[in-house]
């Protein structure tokens, strides 16, 4: 089988040799076909089987647009332009879309160029993939369509933008790129940046026009002040004349603040356990103020005058006057013995402080009045107690000042 095989196979390369111009003729053929078809259908795009409807597109002039460029929907080729026709209020570039493409009726279009070169083609930019969408012989109006600025325009703008460039300005800047080797790359981001900073502000045009707008007035205004300015200027030179000599001072006090907030930290890192008690209790006190201070605006009116203020009230219409109250003030007795208040000592508190009236009518929020439960004896004094006995003494810590008779010693001799 495999003799016979071979056998063909030798039979068909020899019949072809024979027939070689032939083959060859036939290949060359072949190639030239599929080139063709290819040029047409994929460089030139030609699909006689695709289906497209027609619409036509209004524009203020052709942009450098030409027949046969490309339609595109956000970049994305969608059909081809069949012809431009010059109407009286601009150009009207007729498109053949694929019907396979919906196209909204609200979008933009702009004519772009792929380079700098050229090679202009529409580009729709849809705001929306919403309807209305275009249809065949469509019309799309001339305020949707912009064309890129022409170059003799971009000429005459750039005159006017030369005729303000110093030459001098030029020549300088070069010099000063050309110092190191880095000239050109520096050069480099400087054109890049000014390019990121023109497309920047092209797309807040207008508020860039708004800032200039009002840059105008502010550097009027600083204008009309630069008098002002310059006297300004002239004091803060004077103030900084004599800010210099004490520069001296200055460094002294930077050389010692190191120490001297050293100390201060010390300081507090010594007493750092009594400043916390310190502030627990300056704490309780301020809570407790808060709660009582309608209570001490009271005690202390604003509405008061002076001392002289009052003595003059008093005596008017040739006289003194004086009001006289002859109610008794009601004073409580506990029965504790007496203490002169001259004595210099330190006593314990006595250990049973009961007022001895009963009457309920008097010191209505006194102890001795507070509700207690029945049978409760605890409105005064136990049965028997010594009203002399005293609380037991204070105990004796680290932190205790001590309290002899006559007060404590003090650290410093008083003045004589």
């Amino acid at each position: 089988m495999i003799d016979a095989f071979s056998r063909r196979i030798v039979a068909l390369v020899r019949a072809s040799y024979q027939r070689k111009n032939l083959l060859s003729t036939l290949a060359l053929a072949t190639t030239l076909v599929v080139a063709i078809g290819y040029l047409l259908v994929g460089a030139l795009q030609v699909n006689p089987t695709r289906s497209t409807y027609q619409i036509t597109i209004a524009l203020p002039d052709s942009g450098g647009l030409l027949a046969n460029q490309d339609v595109s929907v956000r970049g994305v080729p969608v059909g081809r332009i069949e012809s431009l026709r010059i109407t009286s209020t601009g150009v009207d570039a007729v498109a053949n879309i694929a019907s396979t493409v919906k196209i909204p009726a609200a979008s933009a279009v702009r004519v772009s160029g792929l380079s700098a070169a050229g090679e202009q083609y529409i580009d729709f930019v849809p705001p929306s993939s919403s309807g209305p969408f275009l249809a065949a012989g469509s019309v799309v109006a001339r305020d949707q369509a912009t064309t890129p600025i022409p170059m003799s325009q971009l000429l005459a703008d750039a005159d006017g933008m030369l005729a303000q460039t110093d030459p001098s300005k030029l020549e300088l800047i070069k010099k000063e790129l050309s110092l190191s080797g880095e000239g050109p790359s520096k050069l480099t981001d400087i054109i890049d940046g000014g390019s990121f900073l023109i497309s920047t502000l092209d797309a807040v045009l207008p508020e860039t026009v708004s800032m200039l707008t009002s840059s105008r007035v502010v550097l009027t205004m600083l204008s009309d002040v630069n008098n002002g300015l310059a006297t300004t200027s002239g004091n803060l030179d004077k103030v900084l004349k004599g800010i210099t000599p004490m520069i001296g001072g200055y460094n002294r006090l930077v050389d010692q603040a190191p120490a001297m907030l050293s100390e201060v930290d010390g300081l507090f890192d010594d007493n750092s356990d009594t400043m916390v008690g310190l502030l627990g209790n300056l704490v309780t006190t301020a809570q407790l103020l808060y709660v009582r201070t309608p209570a001490l605006n009271a005690l202390f009116p604003n509405y008061r005058g002076s001392t002289v203020e009052a003595i003059g009230t008093a005596i008017r219409e040739d006289g003194l006057w004086a009001t006289v109250d002859i109610y008794p003030r009601y004073a409580c007795e506990y029965g504790t013995p007496r203490r002169p208040p001259s004595q210099a000592d330190y006593p314990e508190p006595f250990l049973y402080g009961y007022c001895r009236d009963t009457d309920q009518s008097v010191l209505v929020r006194g102890a001795h009045n507070a509700p207690r439960p029945p049978g409760d004896d605890t409105a005064g004094p136990p049965s028997g107690a010594d009203l002399a006995a005293t609380t037991d003494p204070t105990p004796k810590g680290r932190y205790t000042i001590p309290t002899p008779y006559g007060g404590p010693p003090l650290l410093i001799d008083p003045p004589r």
